[in-house]
Parts: structure tokens; C-alpha cells; sequence
């Protein structure tokens, strides 16, 4: 549920991304790619109406020269992308030079696909023949082929784990029966595809891209790209909190901003601060940590970052394991009975799902049980259900950016209501929630599902900007 990647779409960027990959992958195998000659891309449905605005194209063309969105230098993308476009010919995982011509062979279809509305379809074109290859980016970085021709095996390593878990239900029975907290039962549920230092590295490793994005993101004043002219606030709002602090890296920072004011009202401030310095690196084309979407990286951090300077200034790796275990699981049961992504759901799978995520990891972390834990994320889907994503000129900055502040602070909210309610007495369940987002999101019309067709996408434009 936490993949580390490049902004500013999880499932409009780092999933095509991962799909270009794929198909090179394919090709690698089945092919004899020294026989191909050219490359084709064509982008559906929402990948098509908002592709340009999600640098959909940059990220195909990424994938197809074999750059891994994890860790290729997010500074060096423009520069390689001006050079392929100057030559027109892309270097196939830097192995070979083939004819590209960026204008005719990547198209934005209008149509949609079955299946899902982000399709994409390569076509690689050899000497003798064609190869085809049809897929679907689903939201959060996960991307599938109509056939699922991965899904059975999914399913079996899925059937290994020591608590397998489908929903809310499950999760309870699970605790109960073995006394066992939630991060505990997704812990040991890890351990049996990776081993301890695996595990640990890996969320370290989150942990780490989750904080340098706030850093950067705090540091960095300009305004965003894409053409909105949108000003980076997060610099000019941490800089009036801060004030004349001195530092030198992250761990002084962290000391510095625990030593700050923390009346209700500055709470409130570096809250957001965190929220929108995320998505500010998000939305330049940074990296930053699908949670569970690009879209919505900034809630989950920010809550982090709220417990650790806030709530515990002696939190350590063990209370940020804890919590984002918690939410990769709150955020597993929304993926398992709805969806994460928005163009499918609108943003009520993505902020709402991240909100609801957040919620459950704070309580969890300030003592909630598991009944508790689940009852917040509840709380803070609830009051998200129905909300819409129509991104101005189909870029991730407005609504979304601030979207994520709220989401932030809406979490803190849900997780308080919890831990001072009696769980045995809540009126709706985790699992009714997600159902009814389901619901909900299957009425929305399609003009609210990110394809900037309606709402403030097509009410606001670049004069009122």
C-alpha cells in the first residue's frame, strides 16, 4: 500500500510508469528486442483527459528507457526527456537507440476501455511482426492486464499468510482470537514473504522518503510548474513557525520544531505545513510516497509527523512501524471491498482513504484498541464519502494539495472522537463504510472522477487562476 515513487499521480505517473516497465519486461523475455523497430502509445480514458497535466507521457517514455521510479534522480527527468524528444529516438532500457517520435507515437485516445477508466495500450513494432499489450493502472501504483494473468498467484502467496485478511470483520476476529494488536497480526503477516530486516529496512526506508519530502518540501519556495503559477505556501508557512531556529538536518529539525509553540492554533499550522509540503514535491515531478495514492501523500505523513512532534518527542522506529502497518492494513480493506483510485471513485478514494488510514495508525499509536481503531478510520471515511476529484487543468495542485491538509487534520479529529467513544456502541462499521463508498462511487457521474469534465475543473479557469 506504501510504494515509494515519482509524483504527481499515482495511478496517472508511477503506474504508467510501471506499466512501461512491464511491457519492457515482456518484451525482454518473450521477444527478440534487438528486432524492434518502433514504439507506440496509446492512453484511454482518464489517462487521456488528464494525462498531459499528470506528465503521463513523461512517465511511459521513463518506464520504456528502463528508469526505476524508486530511484532514478528526479532532477534528471526533464533533462532526459528535452534530449529524447530533440532526437526523437529513446534509448529501450539503456541498452538500445530506436526511432520515437514523442508528438506521433504517444496518442491520447478520448475513449475509455472496458475494465477501468486508465488504460493504456503499447504496441512494439518489430521487423517482422507486432506485439500488443493492453493494461490498467488502478490506483496507488498497482497496475493489472484485463486477463490478471498475475491474479492466481497473487491469490496463493495471499493464502500463505498466517491471518489472511479481507475486511474489517476479519481484522477484529483475527485480534481477538490470537490477543494480538493490528500491527502485530500485519507484521507477522510480512514475515511470511520477507524476512525481519526486511521488513524493517523497507519501512525505514518509506519512513525516510515520507520525511524528506516534507524537508524538501518545507525549504523550497518558487511556484509549482504546469502552468496554474500555483505559489509553494508550505516554505513561507514554515518559515513564520519555525522562526530564527537554527538546524542543520532533518534530526535538528525535528528537535527544533518539538521546542516550538504547540497552542492549538499552530498545531493546526504545522499540520498543514506537512500536509502541503508533501504534495508540493508531488506535484514537481518529486518523489514521494504513494499513501495510498500520490495524490493523497501528504495525510499520512503529516499525521506521523504530527505524533512525533506533537503527541511523543520520544518516539522512535518502533511507533513509526506501528502506525504505518496499521495503515497499510486500514488501507488494504478499502483497496480489497472499493477502490484507491480516483478515477474510479472520485476523491473519497484517495483523500478519504488516506484520511481513514491515518486515523486508525494515530489511535493505534495513542493506546486505541483494535474495535477503537477501526471505529476512527470509520469516522474520517464517513465524513469524506461523496467528495469529488476535478483537478483544475488536470494537475494535482488544486484542489488536491490543500485537500491533503484537511484530510490531515480531519484524521486527528476522527481519532479523538474514537479514543473517546465506546466502540461496542458505533452505529456503522468500517466494512459498511467501505461499502457505501463503493456505492457511492459507482453513482458518481464521471465527470467528478478525475477526468476534469466537471466541478471546479471546469467552473475555475487559468484568468481566475
Amino acid at each position: 500500500m506504501l510504494k515509494i515513487g515519482v509524483g504527481p499521480s499515482s495511478s496517472h505517473t508511477l503506474g504508467p510508469w510501471r506499466v512501461a516497465m512491464r511491457f519492457m519486461d515482456i518484451i525482454a523475455l518473450e521477444e527478440d528486442i534487438s528486432e524492434l523497430t518502433n514504439i507506440k502509445i496509446d492512453l484511454y480514458g482518464s489517462l487521456s483527459l488528464t494525462g498531459k497535466g499528470h506528465a503521463t507521457d513523461i512517465a511511459v517514455v521513463m518506464g520504456l528507457c528502463g528508469n526505476d521510479p524508486k530511484t532514478f534522480p528526479v532532477e534528471q527527468i526533464q533533462g532526459d526527456i528535452d534530449s529524447i524528444q530533440k532526437m526523437k529516438k529513446i534509448p529501450l532500457n539503456a541498452l538500445q537507440f530506436i526511432d520515437f517520435d514523442w508528438d506521433k507515437d504517444i496518442v491520447f485516445q478520448k475513449k475509455f476501455l472496458p475494465f477501468h477508466p486508465n488504460g493504456i495500450t503499447i504496441t512494439g513494432i518489430f521487423k517482422t511482426k507486432k506485439r500488443v499489450e493492453t493494461f490498467f493502472s488502478i490506483g496507488g501504483g498497482f497496475v493489472v492486464q484485463k486477463e490478471r494473468k498475475r491474479a492466481k498467484k497473487k491469490y496463493e502467496i495471499f493464502q500463505t499468510y498466517p491471518y489472511p485478511i479481507e475486511n474489517g470483520a476479519d481484522l477484529l476476529k483475527t485480534c481477538a482470537e490470537q490477543n494480538k494488536r493490528i500491527n502485530e497480526i500485519v507484521f507477522e503477516n510480512e514475515l511470511s514473504t520477507h524476512s525481519e530486516d526486511e521488513v524493517n529496512s523497507g519501512i525505514q526506508k518509506i519512513w525516510e522518503v515520507m520525511l524528506d519530502s516534507m524537508y524538501v518540501g518545507c525549504h523550497t519556495e518558487g511556484t509549482l510548474p504546469g502552468g496554474l503559477e500555483v505559489s509553494r505556501r508550505a516554505f513561507g508557512m514554515h518559515a513564520k513557525l519555525i522562526g530564527d531556529r537554527k538546524y542543520t538536518n532533518q534530526d535538528e529539525w525535528i528537535t527544533s520544531i518539538r521546542n516550538t509553540t504547540v497552542a492549538f492554533r499552530e498545531i493546526l499550522k504545522w499540520v498543514s505545513c506537512y500536509a502541503l509540503a508533501v504534495n508540493e514535491v508531488n506535484a514537481s515531478l518529486g518523489r514521494i510516497v504513494t499513501a495510498p495514492t500520490n495524490g493523497s501523500a501528504g495525510v499520512i505523513p503529516a499525521v506521523l509527523m504530527y505524533y512525533l512532534t506533537i503527541e511523543n518527542h520520544k518516539g522512535d522506529f518502533d511507533h513509526i512501524k506501528e502506525f504505518l502497518l496499521v495503515a497499510s492494513e486500514i488501507g488494504s480493506i478499502f483497496k480489497k471491498g472499493a477502490t484507491i483510485s480516483a478515477a474510479m471513485g472520485g476523491c473519497q478514494a484517495e483523500i478519504g482513504v488516506s484520511s481513514a488510514m491515518a486515523a486508525g495508525a494515530l489511535t493505534s499509536l495513542l493506546g486505541g484498541s483494535p474495535e477503537q481503531i477501526l471505529m476512527a478510520s470509520e469516522i474520517a471515511m464517513e465524513h469524506h464519502l461523496g467528495l469529488t476529484c476535478d483537478p483544475i487543468q488536470g494537475l494535482v495542485q488544486i484542489p488536491c494539495i490543500e485537500r491533503n491538509a484537511m484530510g490531515a487534520i480531519k484524521a486527528i479529529n476522527a481519532a479523538e472522537l474514537a479514543l473517546d467513544g465506546d466502540a461496542s456502541k458505533a452505529k456503522v462499521s468500517l466494512d459498511k463504510v467501505v461499502q457505501t463508498m463503493w456505492e457511492t462511487a459507482q453513482d458518481m457521474s464521471s465527470r467528478y472522477k478525475e477526468t476534469s469534465e466537471g466541478g471546479l475543473a471546469v467552473n475555475v479557469g487559468l484568468s481566475d487562476c
